[in-house]
Parts: structure tokens; C-alpha cells; sequence
């Protein structure tokens, strides 16, 4: 059994914007249905909740769906003169699930340099789908391509983030690389126990082999963060500032920028 908690289950196609500490005002893209989640993880500190209570029965909106609905809302904002620092593609669940989302990229883009050409195009992801072409090819052209790694330990992964398929840390660490600089590795921290069992991954066990992880793939930057909001699990704890300090330190130290949120 789980507590009961507050979900947070995101409209579909465009929400926001909102206020985001680390982007500005972000206006956010959501690929995925708005009446549930559809995701490649089932990671037990989602604030969209677990998989099974967040069955989707909507359809995914449609590429021109969501164009339609993207320039329509950018057409507003610039007519009140507040345009957004930055398109994020998040929402209920993993957005390169979408089987067009190369092509909703290239339409984003196009809207973007239309109505607010400062503004930077931002994906998170948890890179289980970066090995299909067209994913990979998309992700290089926005401007922040955030990729999640939690850990490379195997274990650890199947406890935690429970990929829904097969999921090899190694290769997701090789298509990273691949990107060749052009990627932002993001990691959640915690403390805590799940089901009776450690899920703390702030040690050096798990630090060192992912700080190794992390000078291989040598991304533009690094983002640590810990829970923030409630989560379907019980037992989590947040990762305390002076650990994510001190991890950021380490990232730092490899000569890669790295920014830890609390």
C-alpha cells in the first residue's frame, strides 16, 4: 500500500506558463494525454504518481494538435507583451514516446523563432527512447536536451525508476556520449527507504561510478536535484543541501558546469 497523495496530472497539450527557478517563464508542452500518465519509467518519487493509479484512456493530442494549440497560445503572450524564456516539453509522462515528436520539434522550433526567438526549446526526458534515430536527431536541435540518469547501478535503476522495458545503462551512457557535448545530464538524489529497502544514492558506492559515468559522457551540464513535492512512495527522503553541494562540488571539479536545486 501507498498514502494517498496529491497528484499532479498536467493539461495536455499546453499548460502554464509557470515560473521556474532555474528557466524563467517556462510555458510547457505536454505530448501526452491530460487525463493520465504514459511513461517509459515508473519511478517511485513521480509527482504524476504511479503508473497503474494514472491509466490514460485519452489519445495522445496530434501533431497539428498541438501546433495549432502552441501558436495560439505564443500569439496571446506576445500580444500581452510577456513572451516565455523557454518552451519546456515535460508533462504526464516521457515525451519522446510520441511517435511524432521529431516532427512537433521541427513545427516548435519553427513557432519559436516566429514569436519569441529568444526564447530556448527545452525536452525532459529520461533517454530510454534516444537510440531511435529520429529521437536522437531531434534532440539535437533544442536548445536544452535534458537527459536522466539517476545512477548506473542496475539495481538500483529496477528498485527506483522501474524502466517498463528493457533498459541497459551502459548503452543509455553510450547514446549520451554520442550527443557529443550536446546534452544535460539531470540526477535525483534522495535518502530514504522504499518497501523497507535503502534507496539512498547520495554514498560514494553510488556517487563515484556515476561521477566516472559523467566525465565519459562529458555533457554540457550537469543538474542535481532532490524531491520537491510529495511523492506515491513512502519512505522517501530529500537528499540535504550539503550532499548535493558537495556532489555539485565533485561534478565542478571534472571541469563540467553543474547546478544543484534543493
Amino acid at each position: 500500500m501507498h498514502a494517498v497523495m496529491s497528484t499532479i496530472i498536467y493539461p495536455s497539450p499546453i499548460f502554464g506558463p509557470v515560473h521556474s527557478r532555474r528557466l524563467g517563464l517556462s510555458l510547457g508542452i505536454n505530448l501526452l494525454p491530460a487525463d493520465g500518465k504514459v511513461c517509459t519509467f515508473d519511478c517511485i518519487y513521480c509527482e504524476c504518481g504511479l503508473n497503474a493509479d494514472h491509466r490514460a484512456h485519452a489519445p495522445l493530442p496530434s501533431r497539428d494538435e498541438v501546433a495549432t494549440a502552441l501558436e495560439a497560445r505564443l500569439r496571446q503572450m506576445r500580444d500581452e507583451g510577456r513572451v516565455p524564456d523557454v518552451l519546456t516539453f515535460a508533462g504526464n509522462g516521457e515525451p519522446t514516446c510520441h511517435p511524432h515528436f521529431a516532427d512537433i520539434i521541427a513545427d516548435t522550433i519553427r513557432l519559436r523563432n516566429q514569436y519569441c526567438p529568444e526564447a530556448k526549446v527545452s525536452v525532459l526526458s529520461n533517454a530510454t527512447l534516444i537510440h531511435r534515430p529520429e529521437v536522437f536527431s531531434a534532440l539535437l536541435l533544442v536548445d536544452n536536451n535534458i537527459q536522466k540518469l539517476d545512477t548506473v547501478d542496475a539495481d538500483y535503476i529496477k528498485r527506483v525508476d522501474n524502466p517498463t522495458g528493457n533498459y541497459d545503462v551502459d548503452s543509455i551512457i553510450a547514446q549520451m556520449k554520442a550527443f557529443g557535448g550536446h546534452v544535460i545530464v539531470q540526477t535525483m538524489f534522495m535518502q530514504g527507504t522504499a518497501n523497507g529497502i535503502s534507496v539512498d544514492n547520495t554514498g560514494d558506492a553510488y556517487v563515484e561510478p556515476w561521477l566516472k559515468a559523467i566525465a565519459d559522457i562529458a555533457p554540457q551540464q550537469v543538474m542535481v536535484y532532490t524531491i520537491d513535492r510529495e511523492t506515491p512512495t513512502a519512505g522517501l527522503l530529500k537528499a540535504t543541501h550539503e550532499q548535493l553541494d558537495a556532489i555539485r562540488d565533485r561534478v565542478i571539479a571534472l571541469g563540467i558546469p553543474c547546478q544543484a536545486s534543493y
